[in-house]
């Protein structure tokens, strides 16, 4: 036979009760922290309240500023955790899955996976922009920059800044011992030694725009693109060229800063350069900035 629980008094159900409504104001409470972004999710983790405890993991997920719900969905299901699994009932290796999605640079290529899962809004995509030097580079990335989902990235050099140059504008100028601290903590999603100085972009910068759904654009050199190609795979790499190779030389020669010397050495490593527009995704030549930024977001798109 089946054993009934004892009834309970008026006075314990009114308990109850008021525990209950406790309880989803201490959530609600949680969920706008998180959503402000005063608590963090390994934060909550650490909490030890029932009602916390209590609480649906995928209700906390989409309360994250940077994740939402669509984000949400797909971690859920790429973790293969339940909809209906409650924090208290996530085991070791499920927190820490989460959390390597949300907190560390794995979760930028994991992010990746996801969005090509569900379509291209879910993660931005990280697209390289190279090309030999005077093709006009700064000028496409420039253009791009006025639209709504792509951001140009700042990267880090450890050379002095030129008169017209501004510190996390044009570059973040560090030191090389502060350089090469980042080379040490893994933090660089590419660097590169270019004329004696060093340039790189971390990996964190990039993944907190492309976890925004920004499309997030590199202006780097060839060994920096074959650094990104190697490190994910999944993005887009695109070459510019230009119209003739007289008309590259007429540019380089138009900057007017460089000794004949230097013109020559630009100009032999640009010709390396152009030999290895084959490994790119996509080789645009720059006739019109125009027509090269509408090409660029048609094929970001």
């Amino acid at each position: 036979m089946k054993l009934k629980p004892p009834a309970r008094t008026k006075v314990q159900l009114q308990a109850a009760g008021d525990q209950a409504i406790e309880a989803r104001r201490l959530r609600a409470a949680i969920k706008e922290e998180l959503k402000n972004g005063n608590l963090s999710f390994r934060e909550l983790l650490a909490i030890k309240e029932r009602a916390v405890l209590k609480m649906k993991v995928f209700e906390a997920l989409k309360s994250l500023p940077q994740i939402g719900e669509r984000r949400a969905l797909l971690i859920m299901e790429k973790t293969n955790i339940s909809l209906s699994r409650r924090i208290a009932g996530l085991g070791i290796n499920q927190r820490s899955a989460i959390l390597d999605i949300i907190e560390h640079h794995r979760d930028s290529k994991l992010l990746s996976n996801l969005g090509s899962m569900r379509g291209s809004n879910l993660y931005g995509k990280l697209v390289v922009i190279s090309g030999p030097g005077g093709v006009g580079k700064s000028t496409i990335t420039q253009e791009l920059k006025s639209y709504e989902n792509f951001f140009l990235s700042i990267s880090l050099t450890t050379r002095a800044p030129r008169k017209d140059e501004r510190d996390g504008v044009s570059y973040y100028f560090v030191t090389r011992e502060e350089f090469d601290q980042k080379i040490a903590e893994n933090q660089f999603l590419e660097w590169a030694e270019f004329a004696g100085n060093r340039y790189g972009t971390l990996e964190k910068h990039v993944h907190d725009q492309r976890i925004q759904g920004r499309n997030v654009l590199l202006e780097i050199e060839l060994q920096g693109a074959r650094a990104v190609r190697q490190a994910h795979p999944e993005a887009l790499l695109v070459f510019i060229k230009p119209p003739s190779w007289e008309d590259l030389e007429a540019r380089i020669r138009a900057r007017g800063a460089d000794s004949e010397e230097r013109i020559q050495e630009r100009l032999a490593l640009a010709q390396e350069e152009l030999e290895a527009a084959k490994d790119f995704d996509y080789i645009l030549v720059n006739t019109r900035v125009d027509e090269v930024v509408s090409r660029l977001v048609s094929l970001v798109s």
